[in-house]
């Protein structure tokens, strides 16, 4: 009987997979590997290997691991500071750093670009100090930080939800057995965090590597990484399958990312 009502209660979840994750992705694969006459190909897939499609993917892979790695450097001492200060999920300050994620993410990458265009708001507080201009707009760096002020909530919380959850008695242990701040960082803290840290890559990494709104906002169009690519050959193109054989390469990486960072996650790294 229990098992009928669990069924039952999980239906509305699986029309839901079904329709808007089985079809979809179905219908990628489909594309993927067909002519636009419905013939099976690989020459779709094979359109990677062209300069113009290899090109934005390394250089996606590139910007995505950066962002990650300054999400991360900028992340943990902020959630180990939260730690220390035994600051709850319930607090005003935990509410501050959520707050950002209920924003749309257009609206805060179009507000950078404001802030960073050649006559924007911080080039104007500049030269009114009498300082040289910034000129990020419109190259990698700005597409960085674009990516790492838009994902980095998702690399706070993570890690902070792990650090919560470590013992104080086992950190307290450490300094007893003589270690110093930055023995019991390396030795204790950041063994016991890697759920946490894990759960934060993924989270960062695999959105930065798809994405294609920062890099025309930010880029100015000037800079393509391998999402822009693909939602060019969908909408201007018009040629699904080969964006399709492009997606698949890119979701091969995905894949194959959270393969390897799966085997360190132990499931204590989620948000909530």
């Amino acid at each position: 009987m229990k098992n009928k009502e669990n069924t039952l209660l999980a239906t509305p979840y699986l029309v839901w997979m079904c329709g808007f994750i089985v079809i979809p992705l179905a219908l990628v694969i489909y594309y993927a590997f067909t002519t636009k006459a419905g013939a099976f190909t690989l020459e779709n897939v094979g359109q990677i290997l062209l300069w113009e499609n290899y090109k934005p993917l390394v250089l996606a892979l590139l910007l995505s691991l950066a962002s990650t790695v300054l999400c991360f450097v900028f992340a943990f001492p902020l959630a180990l500071i939260l730690r220390n200060k035994k600051i709850g999920k319930g607090s005003f300050v935990a509410f501050i750093f959520i707050l950002p994620m209920w924003m749309n993410s257009l609206l805060r990458i179009l507000a950078w670009q404001t802030l960073l265009e050649r006559k924007g708001v911080l080039n104007e507080i500049l030269l009114s100090l009498h300082l040289p201009r910034q000129n990020l707009i419109n190259t990698p760096y700005a597409i960085i930080l674009g990516m790492v002020y838009d994902f980095l909530p998702f690399m706070i919380l993570p890690i902070y939800n792990t650090l919560s959850k470590i013992d104080d008695n086992t950190i307290d242990a450490a300094y007893d057995l003589g270690a110093s701040f930055f023995t019991t960082l390396w030795k204790v803290i950041l063994p016991l965090s890697v759920p946490g840290i894990v759960s934060g890559v993924t989270m960062v990494f695999v959105p930065a590597l798809t994405t294609f709104a920062i890099s025309n906002i930010l880029g100015g169009g000037k800079i393509y990484l391998i999402g822009n690519v693909i939602e060019q050959e969908f909408t201007t193109n018009s040629n699904w399958n080969v964006g399709s054989g492009l997606s698949m390469i890119l979701m091969l990486f995905i894949i194959l990312s959270m393969a390897v960072l799966s085997r360190y996650d132990n499931g204590e790294g989620a948000m909530f």
